[in-house]
């Protein structure tokens, strides 16, 4: 391989002796042309490659901000081959683009009761879904960013208080007879359930407190969970259009 070097450098030292004042002016213009144009190359190159940079930044940005909670609860009705048609369309014709596409697409009711036809899936692999799978798709777009097992539901996990309440009836004043009739109705059905069975009395299934807000119907609601060691939990009205 050494001696090879030496035969193209004594080559090209002939060659280069060989040539005129003006052809090695003409070579070195040349040479300087090349580079020219490679350092343009190599500035476009950089210039494309902080480019996608930015776009790869900016698309992370905008997955990391679909992908924040709260997700949409989903289920997967059916799942669907896509195969777009043969026949070309015609120049100037409208092509719809759904229509185009090529793998699979999904079928999914979310728990607003709507049912979602989505040619893109999202992020997760539509090769991983089967019907029946729970998910996580985006309130707007219902691309699917996660999936959920299947035992977990992310209304009711919302609405749990992590904390058991620690509230007493005698944190609260002047509901003494509001207590009282809690305490009939909930709480004794639930602690001296024999007793109820034995006499044969059927209690409430619940009770509906009402009145202006700060009168102590939650904090009645945790002391009442409090003393029967119940999981509270707290939803809005909208929310029980959902459950």
């Amino acid at each position: 391989m050494a001696s090879a070097m030496v035969e193209d450098t004594s080559f090209e030292d002939d060659q280069l002796a060989n040539m005129t004042t003006e052809d090695i002016v003409r070579a070195s213009r040349l040479l300087d042309n090349e580079i020219r144009i490679l350092k343009e190359e190599l500035q476009r190159t950089n210039l494309e490659l902080e480019s996608y940079k930015e776009k790869i930044k900016e698309n992370q940005e905008k997955i990391k901000l679909n992908k924040q909670l709260p997700y949409l609860v989903g289920n997967i009705v059916e799942i669907l081959e896509m195969n777009p048609e043969d026949e070309a369309e015609e120049d100037g014709a409208n092509i719809d683009l759904d229509s185009q596409r090529k793998g699979k697409c999904v079928v999914l009711k979310t728990s607003t009761r709507q049912t979602i036809f989505l040619p893109v899936v999202g992020l997760v692999d539509p090769d991983k879904l089967k019907p029946g799978d729970l998910v996580g798709v985006n309130k707007d777009s219902y691309l699917i960013l996660d999936t959920l097992p299947s035992e977990y539901d992310s209304r009711v996990k919302a609405m749990e208080v992590d904390e058991k309440p620690t509230e007493d009836y005698n944190d609260i004043g002047g509901l003494e007879k509001q207590i009282q009739e809690l305490v009939e109705a909930i709480v004794l059905p639930m602690t001296h359930k024999e007793r109820f069975q034995k006499l044969g009395v059927r209690p409430p299934k619940g009770v509906l407190l009402y009145g202006p807000p700060g009168t102590g119907k939650t904090l009645m609601a945790r002391a009442c969970a409090a003393q029967t060691n119940a999981t509270f939990l707290k939803l809005a009205g909208p929310q029980l259009v959902q459950v």
